[in-house]
């Protein structure tokens, strides 16, 4: 016991991996959570942000709020990591542990596609949200781009449900037949583990007008002609780029010397890096799942698994919700398990999975952060 577990992150891994070890271990479990954040909101809520479904101070969770036996939260941001020593040092000061658990996600790279940072608008950031939330509805009229500028990146789904909500919101103000949209996805279907879940998204971009445009991603943004330029030298014009930026792991991971290829390598079946007491899992890692919380969340109880043996001395399959818009959400269980070809099993879109994706939502602010009524139960956050 009194073994010292630092966890940098407190998104979805680093929550539920702190949750986990302050359950089994109580009062002795040692757990030092850094985040430079305030707050934790999931990812989805994002969208619901820009669509002005909800607003940002509904759906953050402050780190304030959380209290579980042998678990303590600092707001610092983190200068240095040391994975020989285990050390790791913030604007504060420094932290030494016994083992250390990178969860500190993937940052959004705007600079490696031009034009993108001062033409273009990145949906997937809270503040990014946030921008976008405020232009969409200025929009009355043009050419309308949704576009993906490189993989691997966060919720496959997500930039499909953009597109799919912002017909929504276009429809409702009357002004969709004024606009046309495209999307740009440089994998070969919208969720490739899936063949039905891409069928079914496929066929409702057919419904509503939505030009899709598979297996070529955005190489930048040309201002002076207005068009979105792909990577195979297509140029489309466009009025309004909603965009998917580029994704590599944080500064700080890459000074440290963990990372090949922008991300840290793990042993697949215990997530441990090759530096020994040293975890990586989540977006920050490369491990064979997609960059989504809530297969961070799964690594994590790989790895408290690992760690609640060693002091006292998951799985990679998880569900994604999609929304299809007109208050419809879908799922998809993907099983990164199944052998050399991943398999995803489709659940059509229905109400009643809309309420199922709000539970899953309620579920988690319960047990991370003690409380099921802060935002509510009619919208999942």
């Amino acid at each position: 016991m009194n073994a010292r577990i630092l966890i940098l992150g407190a998104g979805f891994g680093g929550l539920e991996l702190a949750t986990m070890l302050s359950e089994a271990l109580g009062q002795d479990a040692g757990v030092t959570v850094i985040d430079k954040g305030e707050a934790f909101v999931f990812g989805y809520s994002k969208l619901d942000v820009m669509f002005g479904r909800t607003t940002l101070d509904a759906v953050r969770l402050p780190y304030r709020d959380i209290a579980k036996p042998g678990v303590r939260i600092l707001q610092e941001t983190i200068t240095e990591i040391d994975p020989e020593t285990r050390r790791v040092t913030t604007d504060v000061g420094t932290h030494e542990a016994d083992y250390l658990v990178i969860v500190l996600g993937a940052d959004y790279d705007l600079n490696a596609t031009p034009g993108l940072s001062e033409g273009g608008n990145e949906f997937y950031s809270v503040a990014g949200a946030e921008r976008v939330a405020e232009i969409i509805p200025s929009v009355r009229r043009g050419q309308i781009v949704v576009g993906v500028c490189g993989v691997p990146f966060k919720c496959p789904p997500a930039p499909s449900e953009c597109a799919l909500l912002l017909h929504d919101d276009l429809t409702r103000r009357h002004v969709r037949d004024q606009c046309q949209i495209t999307f740009v996805i440089p994998l070969s279907s919208p969720v490739p583990p899936s063949p039905e879940t891409s069928a079914a998204l496929i066929r409702e971009f057919a419904a509503r007008d939505i030009t899709l445009i598979s297996g070529r991603g955005v190489d930048a943004l040309d201002l002076a002609s207005g068009a979105v330029v792909l990577d195979d030298g297509t140029e489309l014009p466009f009025d309004l780029f909603l965009g998917v930026p580029k994704h590599r792991a944080p500064d700080v991971v890459i000074a440290s010397g963990m990372t090949e290829a922008g991300y840290v390598p793990v042993n697949y079946d215990t997530l441990e890096t090759i530096f020994p007491g040293v975890y990586a899992l989540g977006d920050v890692a490369t491990a064979l799942v997609p960059k989504a919380g809530v297969f961070a969340e799964g690594a994590a109880r790989i790895v408290a698994q690992t760690l609640i043996a060693e002091v006292r001395g998951g799985e990679p399959r998880g569900t994604c919700y999609i929304e299809f818009g007109e208050g419809r959400v879908g799922s998809v269980d993907i099983d990164f398990l199944s052998g050399p070809t991943r398999t995803g099993a489709f659940h059509p879109p229905s109400a009643a999975l809309a309420a199922e994706k709000a539970t899953f939502g309620s579920r988690r602010r319960a047990r991370w952060f003690g409380t099921l009524t802060r935002l509510g139960a009619s919208q999942p956050n």
